[in-house]
């Protein structure tokens, strides 16, 4: 497998890591293989990993990589000193009693919708490690050594149509290195990675018909896919190439279904939807979305990077947060509309929160022990406010809600038995999460 990533618009973090320093082993795609390498699933699930009654068809994970502020979004604290609660007021929201930052105004009339839980915690403030954690619910490396929910969901679901069960948009995490991927369940659960739908003649990769090819092209295609189908015949028992026959006819049918093509024409929306949704990336994202779960994709990822605050936070939040406020109130509002809500779960978080104290940059720092949350959807009780932060949001004070126990709830309203055991490929048996409970607070 040889995917070198060539993506120069990833965001660069604070750890200095040059995008330069990692190459990443993934896919054969020069050779037209990595969309077949996404597309093999197993053909049956193991009886051991019997589903549960199931809250949700689909998940719609809204990322925020980086770090959210909960400070001047979330959970404000007009009451304390003015280096911590920042430059924002607070608002009231349709809620009684529930009051968000004044950056929120769409998400003020949304809230009757969603349990806000500001009591997100955990004890890391890296980046990588952080993401990691929060996208598997298992504690690692920075690096990544459990797979992500997303791929879990894939694993647990199969294929079913042309579409695939994971897709993220516009791709998965990323700040020096790709994060939160399928890691020891093979490159078969990856994400489908869908780009930016906001671009001006958005077109899927891979999903777009090949080009005309002259006789000596077709001829050296020819000569690559046997060299590769030979040395799929000797190598035995080998995640990709073991399959690549079955790979590839998932591709040709993802290619040529008309299921597929239309799932990815956000052009043939409504102009004022999509207007509603904005005209951003973002905004677009949660449109393609609603799309895709829609049409039975199992797990959307929308990845928004890029708050990472620490300097010139209140120019940042500026010019991120409206982006935001429209699309994410947009998507629930849609989804509500066409009852689509009652079966997807909608959960929004990041990696951590943000520094109580303003530094001297005007930013706020990574902060793992406070950070604010969002679920909606799926049978998830309206203008409910889940634990809570002292009065400078520093730490929790009521109901911490771990990683675990967000991957935990995912998987129980899909069906997924979390303490289901599955085998690395080593033969090692390895429960989905070793920790964690559902937020029982989410239906009550």
């Amino acid at each position: 497998m040889l995917d070198i990533s060539l993506d120069h618009k990833r965001h660069k973090f604070c750890n200095g890591w040059s995008r330069r320093d990692f190459l990443r082993v993934g896919g054969l795609a020069p050779l037209g293989l990595s969309l077949g390498n996404l597309l093999s699933f197993e053909k049956a699930i193991a009886a051991d990993g019997a589903r549960g009654k199931a809250r949700a068809k689909s998940v719609i994970l809204v990322y925020l990589g980086g770090g959210l502020s909960h400070h001047d979004t979330f959970d404000p604290k007009p009451d304390a000193p003015e280096e911590i609660r920042g430059k924002y007021k607070s608002i009231p929201t349709n809620v009684t009693g529930l009051h968000v930052s004044e950056l929120l105004p769409r998400m003020a009339k949304m809230m009757n919708k969603v349990s806000l839980i500001r009591s997100g915690a955990h004890e890391n403030d890296h980046h990588e490690t952080a993401t990691n954690w929060v996208l598997s619910g298992r504690f690692g490396s920075a690096f990544g050594d459990h797979p992500s929910i997303g791929s879990i969901v894939a694993h647990e679901s199969g294929f079913n149509g042309a579409l695939p069960p994971y897709v993220a948009v516009p791709r998965n995490p990323s700040f020096t290195w790709e994060l939160g991927r399928s890691v020891w369940l093979g490159g078969r659960y990856e994400s489908f990675k869908a780009g930016d739908p906001n671009a001006e003649g958005y077109k899927v990769r891979d999903l777009a018909k090949a080009q005309e090819c002259t006789t000596q092209s077709l001829d050296r295609r020819k000569s690559l896919l046997a060299a590769v189908d030979t040395l799929s015949a000797r190598v035995k028992g080998n995640d990709q190439l073991a399959t690549y026959g079955e790979f590839q006819q998932r591709a040709a049918e993802m290619i040529l279904s008309p299921e597929a093509q239309t799932a990815f024409e956000i052009e043939k929306e409504d102009s004022k939807v999509r207007d509603e949704f904005g005209r951003s990336e973002f905004g677009q994202s949660c449109l393609l979305a609603r799309r895709l779960v829609e049409r039975g994709v199992r797990f959307v990822t929308i990845n928004s990077g890029g708050w990472d605050h620490h300097a010139k936070i209140w120019e940042g939040l500026e010019k991120k947060v409206p982006h935001l406020d429209q699309g994410l109130a947009a998507l629930i509002k849609n989804l509500d509309q066409s009852g689509l809500l009652k079966e997807t779960l909608v959960v929004v978080m990041g990696e951590f929160g943000r520094s109580p104290k303003v530094n001297k940059d005007n930013g706020r720092d990574h902060w793992g022990p406070a950070a604010s949350l969002l679920f909606a959807g799926a049978g998830v009780r309206g203008g409910n406010v889940i634990g809570a932060t002292d009065k400078h949001g520093a730490y929790v004070t009521d109901r911490p809600v771990r990683p675990a126990d967000v991957a935990y709830s995912i998987y129980e309203a899909l069906g997924i038995n979390p303490r289901k055991e599955l085998r690395t490929p080593e033969g090692r048996p390895q429960e989905i999460l070793d920790q964690g409970d559902l937020i029982k607070e989410l239906y009550s």
